[in-house]
């Protein structure tokens, strides 16, 4: 497990080896997502690798992210025939939904600073 600033990454795999390329790739592209959130502590747990080892159309990966902000669990998954343009989708999709969450806690906070006034 590998800890970048108050993010916690489990990295796991399936049908596939880790190795420290692919490694540090991960790391980077979640990893990116603590800018985000900052100073809550935040859990990512991400499976890499590929659905089956007999796939028929040839090689096909997937990646999957469940992201624990607190109380709030977060979760994206692809499946590509690049295994790192698989974790760049789940990225993006974390991204927009780190996002919309904090759009949503904006938007709750000033509808309660309205009603004080």
């Amino acid at each position: 497990m590998i800890q970048i600033n108050t993010m916690k990454i489990n990295i796991s795999t399936k049908n596939i080896t880790l190795d420290d390329p692919l490694k540090v790739f991960v790391e980077q592209k979640i990893g990116s997502l603590d800018k985000y959130l900052k100073g809550s502590p935040v859990q990512a747990q991400v499976e890499i690798g590929k659905p089956s080892r007999h796939h028929r159309t040839g090689s096909v990966f997937r990646a999957e992210a469940n992201l624990k902000v607190g109380s709030k669990l977060m979760r994206a998954e692809a499946m590509h025939i690049d295994l790192r343009a698989a974790i760049v989708e789940v990225k993006d999709e974390l991204q927009a939904q780190i996002k919309k969450f904090k759009e949503k806690k904006s938007d709750i906070r000033k509808i309660k600073k309205a009603k004080k006034k």
